[in-house]
């Protein structure tokens, strides 16, 4: 059992670590896939360079994220196969038809027209590039609904009967695909991918601002991503109380874990909001605990009196990991506030006519960059250690997903993942720094595919 284990410690470390890269440049190809459609929109109803100049910039970003991202997505796969052979055996027959549709949307549409978005611009004319474009932020939001509906089915099965070998089998597949908490789950991280792009774009052309503060193009993308937050964090936090709410429903388990409830309040006192605790598994019961006392019953019930399931009214095998889901809840809520201050407070600045010219501002703006794509990896947390100890909530656990690999092995596995994406990732974030060394310039370059067609010789 020790050993089974530690393989199984290992190889959950792996894949946490694995997915960790994969889905923010996942999230960044849908954000930026689409602000490049909304800049290709506006150029040409308009016919302003300054559109096409911020829009040749931030394509050039765009095609070196796909490049890494595509290579760590191959990692993910090879893992199923490597350490998740159980899982893939048991749930083949309804995960693996909904990965197909999503490699099928990524090749045809997204990888498809992605050349034509590259390289095309003088060759196939503005309209047929625009519909390039669309193509691909559209083929980025397919492989989305794909990957998070095969996601959603793993934490609320649905459609499906299980055969005499333990399989899932398909019984009717638009309960599949749409299963409960999947339209919550598409929209919530459609939206956080949006976000994190905007924060990012936002940090990026501050910096940019710093260095030169009268620069149109950084302040049109400053001016765009900032205009994103103020208009979709609001939508955010309605669609985040939604998505509670059901989870609260569907995996009470979690929602106790997040909250750090041990044991039921009393009739009427409502659930404490615990601003600051340290959940100890083995004494099943929280350290150090700074408490608002009935806040937690007025976003999770609407009722300032209301309860909810506590970590002792379910069998101790069936808890999750409290501790991470507790403290990645807090740190997602805490930096979406931000977000959420930094929209407000970019009308403040707007108004004043300092937008671009606060330097204050534009640091603190710097220093929000990552804050989107941080709260987004939070919230994953939250998700995926709050299944735990469950693949497929409720019928499935973890440790019987697992191949018979050692962790010898598995460990083997993750430094050779490890080096290949110390590689990868090391040499896309150097080409990535010389590509934001600089701010967008009249008249911008796009990506060029050969020296060959710079030069304009064949």
């Amino acid at each position: 059992m020790d050993s089974l284990d530690s393989a199984l410690m290992a190889a959950r470390s792996q894949f946490a670590i694995t997915i960790s890269f994969h889905i923010v440049l996942a999230a960044f190809t849908i954000g930026l896939a689409n602000f490049l459609l909304v800049l290709e929109a506006l150029w040409l109803k308009s016919g302003r360079q300054i559109y096409l100049d911020v829009y040749r910039y931030w394509l050039k970003v765009f095609a070196l994220n796909v490049a890494v991202g595509t290579a760590s997505g191959l990692i993910l796969e090879y893992q199923f196969g490597l350490n998740w052979s159980r899982l893939a055996v048991q749930a083949g027959d309804i995960l693996g038809p909904l990965m197909f549709y999503e490699v099928l949307a990524a090749f045809f549409l997204e990888a498809g027209f992605l050349g034509i978005m590259l390289f095309g611009m003088k060759k196939v004319g503005p309209r047929l590039h625009f519909f390039a474009t669309c193509a691909v932020a559209v083929g980025s939001l397919i492989s989305a609904f794909w990957i998070l509906s095969a996601n959603s089915w793993m934490h609320t099965p649905a459609g499906y009967s299980i055969a005499a070998d333990g399989r899932f089998i398909a019984e009717d597949w638009w309960a599949i695909i749409f299963n409960p908490s999947f339209p919550y789950r598409l929209v919530h991280m459609t939206l956080a991918a949006l976000l994190g792009t905007a924060t990012l774009v936002a940090g990026i052309s501050a910096w940019q601002l710093l260095k030169r503060a009268d620069n149109p193009r950084a302040r049109l993308g400053f001016s765009m991503a900032l205009w994103l937050l103020v208009v979709l964090m609001p939508v955010q936090i309605v669609v985040g109380d939604l998505h509670g709410r059901h989870s609260l429903k569907v995996q009470p388990q979690k929602v106790a874990a997040i909250e750090g409830s041990w044991t039921r309040p009393a009739e009427g006192a409502g659930e404490p909001l615990r601003l600051v605790a340290w959940p100890d598994m083995a004494q099943r019961h929280n350290h150090w605990e700074v408490a608002i006392p009935r806040v937690a019953s007025l976003y999770l019930t609407h009722d300032l009196s209301g309860t909810i399931a506590a970590l002792d009214e379910f069998p101790a095998q069936d808890i999750p990991p409290v501790a991470p889901v507790f403290f990645a809840f807090r740190l997602m809520v805490g930096l979406g506030v931000l977000m959420l201050g930094q929209g407000v407070v970019s009308l403040f600045f707007r108004r004043r006519q300092r937008l671009y010219t606060s330097r204050g501002w534009l640091w603190a703006s710097v220093c929000m960059a990552p804050a989107g794509f941080v709260a987004m990896l939070s919230g994953w947390v939250v998700t995926e250690v709050g299944r735990q100890p469950f693949t497929v909530y409720g019928l499935m656990r973890t440790a019987d997903s697992l191949s018979s690999v050692s962790r010898e092995q598995v460990l083997a596995s993750t430094w050779l993942i490890l080096l290949f994406y110390l590689l990868i990732f090391g040499i896309g974030l150097w080409v990535l720094l010389r590509l934001l060394r600089e701010p967008p310039k009249q008249d911008e370059s796009g990506p060029q595919p050969t020296l060959a067609d710079e030069t304009g010789h064949s």
